[in-house]
């Protein structure tokens, strides 16, 4: 068995195809440096990741699969599911290994493709539901901070829908799970971090903003809503398996509503 030791990021993918068809070997596993190998492994390679291995590769897509197909690539690789990667791999080599332009990207008997397309649909959907469950607090300086928790990256994929939305005030969405966000002031957005949990100006348990930086009137916000999302609820119609399946629990940790 011929093992490739990669790093866990589509560039590193990309250049393990390259190395593939340079080196004329095929590898039965595409694994982080740190994960145990398999047994029987006769041969191991490590990758190394370079930006112009990984370009050289997507121009040839670009010349192979259509602008769906590419999309689908990057989009499912927001996942961070690591057993995309040699589903991504064995995809892209059947892709150079066929002769003219492909329509592979819609060839759905394909189990690799068919893994792609899962992955890309888990992230599409989780960046459907970030638009719908994101709820902001107002700081005392008038800036929004939203705290979310996706299970998979998708705050990239809704930036844009926010600054169209929120576009005349300036707000921060912070991924609590990979600890960074975007902060929009008014005119653009840019990555943000902090590099001590002590610096947060929130809670990470509940999202909650600190108490010395929220707005005077945004805790008579927060109860006004959650008053609304009583006073509008049915208990004759109550259907908490809907509910469920609308608003998965793994939302509820930061909804104003349900804490």
């Amino acid at each position: 068995m011929t093992v490739f030791l990669i790093e866990h990021n589509l560039d590193s993918v990309l250049s393990a195809v390259f190395d593939a068809f340079s080196l004329h070997l095929q590898p039965q596993a595409l694994l982080g440096a740190d994960a145990q190998l398999p047994l029987f492994t006769d041969q191991i390679h490590k990758v190394t990741t370079t930006p112009e291995k990984a370009q050289r590769v997507w121009t040839g897509l670009e010349k192979k699969l259509s602008p769906l197909g590419l999309r689908m690539i990057t989009l499912s690789y927001q996942s961070e599911i690591h057993e995309l990667d040699y589903h991504l791999f064995s995809f892209i080599c059947k892709v150079f290994n066929y002769k003219g332009k492909l329509s592979l990207d819609h060839n759905f008997s394909d189990t690799d493709l068919l893994y792609i397309r899962n992955c890309c649909h888990k992230v599409t959907h989780e960046a459907l539901r970030m638009k719908q469950f994101i709820r902001f607090q107002k700081a005392q300086d008038g800036t929004y901070l939203a705290v979310v928790f996706p299970d998979h990256n998708v705050i990239p994929l809704v930036i844009d829908h926010f600054q169209d939305r929120f576009n005349d005030q300036p707000w921060l969405i912070f991924d609590s799970k990979r600890r960074y966000g975007y902060y929009y002031d008014g005119s653009e957005s840019q990555v943000v971090t902090f590099p001590d949990d002590q610096e947060l100006p929130f809670s990470l348990s509940d999202g909650k903003m600190r108490e010395d930086l929220m707005d005077e009137n945004e805790k008579i916000f927060q109860n006004l809503w959650k008053t609304y999302f009583k006073a509008i609820c049915i208990k004759e119609r109550l259907n908490p398996r809907k509910q469920l399946n609308d608003m998965p629990r793994r939302y509820w940790k930061y909804l104003t509503e349900k804490n």
